[in-house]
């Protein structure tokens, strides 16, 4: 046998054979480690339903989905506590999707802003609740008394960021902030610019979201606002 003989029977006193197939398994773990990546997001603990698209690298994931990153638009880490008392929301209500109620925050963030300028006291009221909406509301009827009227221009909004969330009893609470990029003046009875009333800048609000679990209204309205 020759020396070459030798070096296929044997590598380094272990037979070659098996030394080929411990390292196409390592090759294979490494495959699959790679394919599978790790479980993150607040994604529940059952296995996704069949079909369901595997979840992305670092992506945000909810019931095993894989949700977009955006930019500017934080979801807390599920592992923080500011994440574990999310996941007890997640927990007690299936349709509560961290990233999803951020997209929701900013629609109703732009509506009720929108709804506030222009006096339209209907699209308030399904958006907020009976105390907030009587505070916005007297706002609106003092304006009209005093023959003024507000423009509001959202510019931009670079940055929505879940601040806190509580779950007591059924009732479920989201703060949120805005940081938005906005334009705002009075203006007459005649459709002037009162001298003197615009104001360009970035705005950080703080809002209250909260919805009863269990009750028959599914939607989040806004409970509190203030700016910070």
């Amino acid at each position: 046998m020759t020396v070459a003989d030798n070096a296929l029977q044997s590598l380094g006193g272990y037979p070659v054979a098996l030394v080929i197939f411990a390292g196409i398994a390592i090759f294979l773990v490494l495959r699959l480690r790679a394919v599978l990546g790790k479980r993150v997001g607040f994604e529940k603990p059952q296995s996704p339903p069949p079909g369901r698209a595997a979840a992305g690298a670092g992506a945000p994931v909810i019931e095993g989905q894989a949700l977009p990153a955006q930019t500017g638009r934080d979801v807390p880490d599920p592992r923080s506590e500011l994440g574990q008392r999310l996941m007890q929301i997640v927990n007690n209500d299936p349709q509560f999707d961290p990233p999803h109620f951020i997209t929701q925050a900013e629609a109703a963030f732009r509506a009720i802003v929108t709804g506030f300028a222009n006096g339209d006291r209907a699209a308030l009221q399904a958006l907020l609740t009976p105390h907030v909406y009587e505070t916005f509301a007297a706002a609106i009827t003092a304006r009209e008394a005093a023959g003024e009227r507000q423009r509001t221009e959202i510019k931009s909004i670079p940055s929505i960021s879940i601040e806190d969330a509580q779950l007591s009893g059924d009732l479920a609470v989201v703060v949120v902030r805005f940081i938005s990029a906005q334009t705002n003046e009075k203006l007459d009875q005649n459709g002037t610019p009162i001298p003197g009333s615009a104001e360009t800048g970035d705005v950080s609000d703080l809002w209250t979201f909260e919805r009863h679990l269990r009750g028959p209204d599914k939607n989040w309205r806004l409970a509190a606002a203030r700016s910070a």
